[in-house]
């Protein structure tokens, strides 16, 4: 009698819950972009919000919270209620890399509750057009008969273009030097200007110096060539599988999120990864759309956050910690 009584009690606590979950959404989402508007993260953010806001009818609203690499952003989620109304599309940097590298308010995989892995953007290795290297075999040559001598910018240190680039060194085994800039933009001003020699940065932000001949591609970082740069080899091709470098950006909620709502949020964003205008749009931004399971995305974090903290070992970078 008494197992039944505690058996009634639970469901009849667990009923809201369920009611809540078929009905969700019935209020706007908060989908907070841990970055300020117009980066890879924030249109990504923005194609796939809008779509979801179509297919549930209620809005998706763009919070742009900017500020230490995604980590701001990331941890106004952890700290939300647990409901499936605030949300984030977060980065690699904020979710696998930034835990290693400095001292954060959250841990991703006991505060935050994975639910899609939304997109992936490869990494382009490229360099300035006065390097005489045309491939990744010319490029390690170079590097290796002038030790010290040639440079890698990157988006600032810590982010995932330098730890690229400090994997290429123990790959390769290079004596390449890191400077690194406050973005992206600073970075490809100055290899445009040939003070630097090399960077890997994600494709979109490259590719139109590349087309315009002004920077020259080496490699990108994925698994398959990407159909926005089909004559560009993948670093697997050229020699080095080992050499996995690509940004990703995946949904998560705040921790106790129930499984329902979890559920019902992956089916919301993967329906809208499916529609062929989104995966239309974001090809052009040089991402490729993912849509796993929240278990399956919870691993990948795990391994990233592994492979990256090796990495920022190896090369003895400087943490915050």
């Amino acid at each position: 009698m008494k197992t039944r009584r505690t058996l009634l009690l639970a469901i009849l606590l667990l009923l809201p819950t369920l009611a809540s979950a078929q009905n969700f959404p019935t209020k706007p989402i908060k989908l907070i972009v841990p970055f300020p508007a117009g980066g890879p993260n924030d249109i990504i953010a923005r194609v796939i919000g809008q779509r979801m806001s179509e297919l549930s009818g209620q809005p998706v609203l763009i919070d742009n919270r900017g500020g230490q690499g995604g980590v701001l952003g990331t941890d106004a989620v952890a700290k939300a209620a647990p409901d499936g109304y605030t949300i984030a599309i977060s980065s690699a940097g904020a979710l696998a890399i930034s835990p290693s590298m400095e001292k954060v308010a959250y841990d991703t995989l006991s505060d935050l509750t994975p639910v899609t892995l939304v997109a992936t953007v490869p990494e382009m290795l490229v360099v300035a057009t006065n390097v005489p290297a045309k491939d990744i075999g010319e490029l390690i040559a170079l590097a290796k008969a002038q030790p010290g001598k040639l440079n890698f910018a990157s988006s600032g240190p810590g982010s995932l273009p330098h730890l690229a680039g400090e994997l290429f060194k123990l790959t390769a085994r290079l004596d390449i030097v890191h400077v690194p800039y406050r973005g992206a933009a600073p970075a490809v001003n100055d290899l445009l200007g040939q003070q630097v020699q090399m960077t890997f940065l994600d494709l979109p932000v490259l590719l139109p110096q590349v087309r315009a001949g002004a920077l020259r591609p080496i490699a990108i970082g994925s698994a398959a060539r990407a159909p926005t740069a089909p004559d560009v080899p993948t670093l697997s091709e050229a020699g080095f599988p080992d050499l996995r470098v690509e940004n990703w950006y995946g949904m998560v909620a705040p921790k106790d999120t129930p499984n329902q709502i979890v559920a019902a949020l992956h089916d919301l964003a993967t329906r809208a990864m499916a529609d062929p205008a989104v995966k239309e749009k974001l090809a052009a931004q040089g991402a490729t759309l993912v849509g796993d399971e929240p278990e399956h995305f919870r691993q990948f974090i795990a391994d990233e956050t592994k492979k990256w903290a090796k990495v920022i070992k190896d090369a003895g970078v400087e943490t915050a910690k």
